[in-house]
Formats: structure tokens, sequence, C-alpha cells
């Protein structure tokens, strides 16, 4: 039964070519016409994240439509474009993934309507340079909002910043590492441990950069750091949450220097049973700035010939720490959180090479050791009734465990999975794909079916995990969540008893910190796509191995073998048409069956570094 039309409030979402939509309560959505994005009712031209109020109605079919848009809020300051010039007239063309019009421009401003956050009389600032790559990279930072600059008063605090040092527990004189990438420069976690009693119980020291002391609460710097939420790790240019100064000099764990740190002490017996966990302030000194491959290969082959003398026992009690809490995470389920990504290899800005990331035997230490770190902390809060920016990630629904049981069986599984997913039936899945040359096609599906963690002070399931509760904790340099609970876990130690679970305020700062996340990701995945495209643009009727990890209406999106990257074949170029898109099963069903899990054989056609998309046309 159609129903009538209503008055509705959302935010618009834009296709590059030139439609969109409005996403409002309820996770409902309603398909906007071009000409109600270019002259709506009020007047001025409708961005990307617009709110705007709306009429939507229903067609016999129970498609959604809205019109007569009217623009509420507009958060989004700057535009990037092209100045092009027709009839006599000077125009902005505006990035086509923020709005389909362009926009006039009188002397060297933009001209707009008088409204709330809009752009009126905003300066035209040309681009210092030719260079293609910067000029994809403005796009990519402007489109999303990303705030590339620090103001002044933030960057003088932090060259001005030193730390005050108070009564902390020294633990100087124990060996401690960093581990991390070869690239990396804000080293913000370091590990130590204590080799095990007579009762064969050992403590792993998580020892975490303390933000907190150089950056106090509502300070300029802050603020900032609030505002953006997160660094953003672009392929070709770190957009860090806190300016570098601080990030990679003062706050970063490099080796022999002494650094205020906020430490997670962890008692794990011989069966990996977490006995006690106890938090304090502490001074460290780093023994060794150590990288991925290097401690790989010490685990993995016993060569020490690059490793420190002082930190080889260490490194061996951390492997024993890591097998023991492996014990209890194979046993509840879950599934490995690491996954194969895209590298991009660059020389002078120009990409090179592109292959995907060798997870490691080293960065699966690390990632279940910050974990378990990260796990104990949100018990620690939850026991004292504490708030927290706890991470949630919720259990599939029916429909989405029956849609990847459909998508294990398209790619050779016999997943067997009933109505209900449980992390130990995720784990048992997991262990039918591990270590096959369809996992890292298998894994990209899996995280679009599960869907992402979000923030919220209510403690609750990890499902990916399998955690009851979790928190982010480990990196307080590159995600305000965790700066948040540093700050009421000192309050607490510092004799705070007034904060109780559910803070309002949480709440309010997980809704930005998720919508910040959001963002930082997919500019990340953008401008990886840009880059990669101007590198398949050299590579044209190259062949790949591949298989379709989504299934749209204008075709198959394919995850091409060893690079880590996707491209789309059109549904014109796809063999057995014309096709129907079944959207339940996520197929298109012709004379022949696209279904996602498919293998694929491929060739590189074309490529658009603008749009970040490479074009493929089966084998």
């Amino acid at each position: 039964m159609q129903r009538p039309p209503r008055s509705i409030t959302g935010r618009i979402g834009l296709h590059p070519r030139g439609f969109g939509f409005v996403e409002f309560d309820g996770g409902e959505s309603a398909f906007v016409a071009p000409p109600e994005l270019s002259a709506p009712r009020s007047g001025v031209p409708l961005l990307e994240g617009d709110r705007v109020t709306a009429t939507v109605t229903e067609d016999d079919q129970g498609r959604l439509s809205a019109a007569n848009l009217t623009l509420v809020e507009r958060q989004r300051s700057e535009l990037f474009g092209t100045v092009v010039a027709r009839a006599g007239k000077r125009f902005l063309r505006v990035d086509r993934a923020v709005g389909n019009t362009d926009w006039e421009i009188e002397g060297d401003a933009v001209v707009g309507a008088n409204l709330v956050g809009s752009i009126r009389g905003a300066r035209i600032v040309p681009l210092r340079t030719v260079d293609p790559n910067e000029a994809g990279l403005t796009r990519v930072i402007v489109r999303h909002g990303l705030r590339s600059e620090f103001p002044p008063e933030c960057l003088d605090l932090a060259r001005l910043a030193r730390l005050t040092l108070v009564t902390r527990r020294d633990l100087r004189a124990i060996p401690t590492v960093t581990i991390d990438a070869l690239v990396t420069k804000d080293l913000d976690d370091a590990l130590a441990v204590l080799p095990a009693a007579p009762d064969g119980a050992l403590r792993l020291l998580v020892s975490i950069s303390d933000v907190d002391a150089l950056v106090p609460e509502g300070s300029a710097l802050d603020l900032e750091a609030r505002t953006r939420g997160t660094s953003v790790y672009l392929a070709d240019r770190v957009i860090p949450m806190l300016p570098q100064p601080l990030s990679e000099a003062t706050l970063s764990l490099v080796p022999g220097e002494d650094r205020a740190a906020l430490t997670v002490e962890l008692r794990i017996d011989e069966e990996g049973t977490v006995t006690s966990v106890d938090l304090y302030e502490s001074l460290i000194r780093s023994h060794a700035r150590l990288d991925y491959e290097t401690v790989a290969t010490f685990l993995d082959t016993g060569d020490t010939s690059a490793i420190p003398e002082g930190v080889r026992s260490t490194l061996r009690w951390l492997r024993t720490a890591t097998g023991r809490v492996s014990v209890g995470r194979h046993a509840r389920g879950g599934v490995e959180i690491l996954r194969e990504e895209a590298t991009i290899t660059l020389d002078a800005g120009q990409p090179t090479a592109i292959a995907a990331t060798r997870v490691t035997r080293a960065h699966r230490m690390v990632e279940r050791l910050m974990v378990a770190a990260n796990e104990a902390v949100a018990r620690w809060l939850v026991e004292r009734g504490l708030p927290g920016v706890f991470r949630v990630h919720d259990e599939p629904d029916e429909g989405r465990v029956r849609m990847l049981a459909e998508f294990a069986k398209n790619f050779g599984l016999e997943p067997g999975l009933g109505a209900r997913l449980t992390p130990r039936g995720l784990a048992a899945l997991e262990a039918q794909y591990e270590g096959t040359p369809i996992e890292p096609a298998m894994l990209t599906v899996l995280g679009r079916v599960l869907g992402p963690a979000r923030y919220t002070v209510h403690p609750s399931l990890h499902f990916g995990l399998a955690a009851p509760m979790y928190v982010h904790f480990t990196s307080p340099v590159r995600r305000y969540a965790d700066l948040t609970v540093h700050r009421i876990v000192k309050g607490y130690l510092g004799g705070e008893r007034d904060r109780r679970a559910g803070e309002e305020s949480l709440e309010e700062l997980a809704v930005h910190l998720n919508d910040a996340a959001w963002r930082a990701t997919k500019a990340e995945n953008e401008r990886l796509r840009m880059l990669a495209a101007r590198l398949f643009g050299t590579r044209l009727k190259e062949r790949f191995a591949g298989h379709i990890v989504a299934i749209k209406p204008f075709g198959a999106v394919v995850q091409l073998a060893g690079t880590g990257v996707t491209g789309t074949v059109a549904v014109e170029a796809l063999v057995g048409g014309p096709f129907r898109l079944d959207a339940k099963t996520q197929t298109l069903v012709g004379t022949r069956r696209y279904a996602v899990g498919d293998g694929l054989d491929v060739e590189v056609s074309g490529a658009s570094e603008e749009l970040g998309r490479i074009d493929l046309v089966p084998v």
C-alpha cells in the first residue's frame, strides 16, 4: 500500500552522474532528479552532505522520490573545481562528487545565495602548481571536508609543549620496543614483558604515549584534535590529528628518549587467562625501534642479525604472550581484523607499482597484544562504573547471515550457516578459506556484509573480535576516542569519583567521531583508487584473475588478485545480457548469472583518475 506524500528532513547523497538521494530516518532514501539538485526551492545548488527538507512520494513499485528541496544546513565551507568559460561568463566547475551544478564567478569570488552556511562570497584560490598529483590530493581533501592545515595558535603550542614530570612509575630500565611499519613516524605504542614467574604467569606491559600530558583538555590543540577526530592516512600524505612537532617528535616513542606514558599491565597465566589488570601513569624509554619485516624474520627463522641483543629475549617473551592470548581468542571465535590491502609505491609523486600488503607474524603479534590491552581497559572501566567511548560491532541479522552464506557458496565453500551467526560460527567459516587464494576477496566481502563498528557510550559486543566489550586505547596520537578514554582513566587514577557510565555528552562525541572516521576512511580509499587508476591507465590490456566482490546496477566490482584493488566491469560488457539486478541475492541475472564470489578473469580497458575508477572487461 502506497504511503501518502510526507515531509522529511535528511542529508543529500550525490552520484557523479548528476542525480542524488536524500537519506533520512529509518535508513530510507529517496531518489532526487538532477534538476531538483541544481535549482531547488532555496535557490542555491545543493551539495553532498547538505541537510535539507523535502517532500517524499512513493510510486506503484514502492520507489521513493524527493522534490521541493530546501537547504537547512550546510557543513561544507570549501569547493574544489576548475574555472571554465561559457557565453562570456566564468564558472567554477565543481567536483562532480560534491555538486552537479557549476557556480558563477564574479571577479574572483563564487556567487551564491545568502543562506545559513552557504559559500556566498567565497574567494577563488588558485592552485600554485599544475602538478596533477597535488590537484588530485586537494580534490580529495576538499571533497571530504578534511582539515589539512593547523591554525597558527596550535602550531605555536605544539612547538612549545614540554613535559613536566610528575610522580610516575619508572619503567625505563625494562627493555621496551616499538614495532611499526618502516615509514611510520608517529610511534604511540610500545611493548615490554616480564618473564614468567614460578607459577607460570607473565606480565605484559603495553605502554601508550600520554597525549593528555601535553594536550590539555579544552586547549586550542585539544579542540582542533577533537574536530579532526582522527589522523587520515592518504597514500601520498598523512593528515595528522595533532601537529607534527607533537605527533612525530615530542609525543612519539622514539628510542633512547624518556617519554610519559599510560601503561596497562596484564597478568597472563600459562593457559592464556588474563588474571589481573593494572593501569598507571609511567615513564618509559624505548630500547629499540623495530619494523614488522625485521621482527617477522626473527620470529619465523630465528635470524638475530637485525635485532639488538638487549631486546631479543623481549621479543621471544612477547611471542609467548601472543600465543597465550591467542588461545582465548580462538576459543571464543571471531575473525582476524588484519586483511590484505593495496600498497602504492611512489617515485617523485608518480605511482610506479602496486601490491597487496603481506600480513606477517609480527603484524599478528602486535594486533593481538593491542586488542588484549583494549579489551582489558574496557573491562576495567565497566567494573568501576566509569563512562567510556566503547567500540561496538553488532551481530548480523538473519538477512545478512543468509547473504553471507550465499556469497560463501559462490566462492566454492559450504558454509552451512543457520539463521543466527555466532562469533565461533564466524571463526569456523574463516577456517574454510584461511590461507587459500580466495582469502583476500572473501575478507572484502565479509567486511561489507558485517558492516563497520561504531563508537557509543553503551558497552556491548564487538562481534568481529568476539569481545564482550571493547574500547580504543592504544592510539591517542591518531584517534581522539583513545585520548578520551585516557582522560577518563587518568581522572579516576587521580581521585575523581563523580563520573558515571552513559554520559550524554560522550554519546554526542561518539556520534561526531563516527562521522570523522567514516569521512577519513572514504578519503583514504578514494585517494588510493585515484592513484591506482593513474597507474592502471599505463597498464591497458593487462590481464588479471579476480573475484566479484560486489554487484551494482551498473555492473560488477572485481577485486584483482595480488593487488588489493578493485575495478568495475560495466553491465554492458558482461556476456549473457540483458540483465536484471536481483537485489535480494546480489546477482545479475540474464542468460548467464553473475554473483558475489564468482571468479572472473579480466583485462584493463581504461581508467579515470578523477573518478578513481579502473574499467575492466571480461577475458
